[in-house]
């Protein structure tokens, strides 16, 4: 088998925000094929598209009312089937956003299971009777404020939903709900689909006891909208029984030709590290997983280090995805300019690392321009828990405005209408059609081409130096080649002793000497081996 997806770099779409091709705004499945030739120059080898599926948009597509149909506003079947033939013709495998945690409410699934207690889906979502006070069945919270609980007049009950009211949690203790999700991915699987980005995977099973969740330990609250951090949700995901459904989907993946299915685990922390584990370990579960591990503001050496060793010890057969950024967290650059000389020293910097790392590797649009974080006002906002809580909270919409391609064209090349989130002058002066030679795009090319010729990159294990913080160094080696990456995660200049000879790969802002190793503010060098190289200490 020939498993491409172990060495592959993977392009997040956000289907909404990459080219609109009819003017109303809203990007779609015609826009996205006519710019498959940007994807496929920037060396990506698979495209993971957002949800694209039928839906009502309240949490834009992660509310899904029919799994086995695209949503109009990206198009239909049709262009679906073209952007597959298309991106194959490129090179370029397609993987989509599979939400099977939670349908719309709109789903008729939903509209059936809520009209009785006794109907033939009545046991298809998570439904629970009030406590003898009224109050609802557990005390775990959703993740977009409130009670993770909502009571339905209808059936006198009270359903579980771990995002907005309108996203029910499906029940999969019912085998006939897990059946059902399965045919909905064997239908993509029979139209062409490469695999799956499995949405929030450690969700699917909650306790079938309804124990509610203790008090987290260790994660205080640090605003009013922070209620879900504070319990430890032991209850209400990451159940044992998540593993046999992975086992089953992964069976069902076994039956096409490489398929791919990459889960995202929905937890932060050291935790995070150790569920990937658990759910690519062996190899009858999920193919790869990610976690919130690296998306967040942590930015130090013994941080980067602790996730990736941190796998390696929990599935040491495992394989990993790791990305910086994605459509729900704010954009990389942004989030970690307290530690940057500037935009473009930081976003050099973590193309660097992030093309460094074992395991397959997630670029989300935009990233490739070294784009930046959108300021928008509350009149501007779509993003449902921003609306409820700004100012506190400033949402996700900020990293998903629209692709820029043209900075001079009206809405920098996206649409000729008026676009769902706008475009501003800070993000259209990064246009693709601005970054010619020594560009972060140049950047990006060059360095995902490096990694793909140098098999210590591609499938050389890591070893860690032990280096000082903000100095973050590690080896890998595959056939007989060895390469010492070393990354200044700081705007202060660093200097690392060395000994024995090597020829620099890639550098930034970084000077190889007789013994020693300068680095100034975010400088960092990719060193392959010659005789006798070691790097002693900073």
């Amino acid at each position: 088998m020939q498993e491409w997806w172990r060495s592959a770099v993977i392009y997040q779409v956000y289907p909404r925000s990459f080219q609109d091709s009819d003017g109303d705004g809203v990007g779609d499945l015609k826009g996205i094929t006519s710019r498959l030739d940007h994807i496929a120059a920037l060396g990506a080898d698979c495209i993971w598209l957002s949800p694209i599926f039928a839906s009502p948009q309240a949490d834009m597509g992660y509310d899904v009312s029919d799994y086995m149909a695209i949503d109009p506003l990206f198009g239909d079947l049709d262009d679906f089937d073209m952007l597959i033939r298309s991106a194959h013709d490129r090179g370029l495998k397609v993987i989509v956003d599979q939400v099977l945690s939670h349908t719309s409410a709109k789903h008729d699934w939903f509209k059936q299971s809520r009209a009785s207690r006794d109907n033939d889906k009545a046991d298809w979502y998570v439904w629970a009777d009030p406590l003898p006070d009224g109050s609802p069945p557990t005390n775990w919270h959703s993740h977009f404020g409130g009670p993770a609980w909502e009571f339905d007049p209808q059936r006198g009950q009270y359903y579980l939903h771990h995002f907005l009211t309108s996203q029910p949690d499906l029940n999969f203790h019912n085998p006939d709900v897990v059946d059902a999700i399965l045919e909905t991915c064997k239908f993509w699987l029979d139209r062409g689909l490469d695999g799956f980005r499995l949405d929030t995977v450690n969700y699917y099973f909650h306790d079938k006891e309804l124990r509610s969740n203790p008090p987290a330990q260790t994660r205080p609250q640090v605003m009013a909208t922070d209620l879900y951090g504070m319990q430890h949700n032991l209850y209400n995901k990451t159940r044992p029984e998540n593993l046999g459904f992975l086992e089953r989907l992964r069976a069902l993946t076994e039956k096409y030709d490489d398929i791919m299915m990459v889960g995202e685990v929905g937890e932060m922390g050291h935790r995070s590290i150790e569920i990937m584990g658990e759910y690519t370990a062996g190899n009858d579960r999920l193919h790869m997983a990610y976690s919130f591990a690296m998306l967040g503001p942590d930015f130090s050496a013994e941080h980067f280090q602790n996730c990736i060793q941190g796998f390696q010890r929990g599935a040491p057969d495992g394989h990993p995805y790791w990305s910086f950024s994605n459509h729900d967290v704010p954009r990389q650059v942004t989030r970690w300019a307290e530690h940057a000389v500037s935009e473009d020293a930081m976003a050099r910097l973590a193309c660097a690392m992030l093309m460094s790392f074992e395991g397959t590797i997630g670029i989300y649009q935009g990233e490739e321009l070294g784009q930046t974080e959108t300021e928008l006002t509350f009149e501007e906002l779509t993003d449902p828990p921003a609306i409820r809580f700004w100012p506190a909270v400033k949402g996700r919409d900020g990293c998903r405005t629209p692709m820029v391609w043209e900075k001079d064209a009206p809405n920098a090349g996206f649409s000729t209408g008026k676009p769902w989130l706008p475009v501003k002058a800070p993000q259209a002066a990064k246009a693709v059609d601005q970054q010619g030679e020594g560009s972060i795009l140049a950047y990006y090319k060059h360095v995902i081409a490096l990694r793909k010729s140098h098999p210590a990159l591609t499938r050389g294990k890591t070893v860690f130096l032990p280096l000082p913080e903000p100095v973050l160094g590690f080896t890998r080696t595959a056939d007989e080649e060895t390469m010492t990456c070393v990354f200044n995660l700081s705007p202060d200049p660093q200097v690392i002793k060395i000994k024995g000879t090597a020829s620099v790969v890639l550098s930034n802002a970084a000077t190889l000497g007789a013994d020693r190793l300068t680095l100034d503010g975010n400088g960092f060098a990719y060193l392959l081996h010659g005789t006798g190289f070691a790097v002693l200490k900073g």
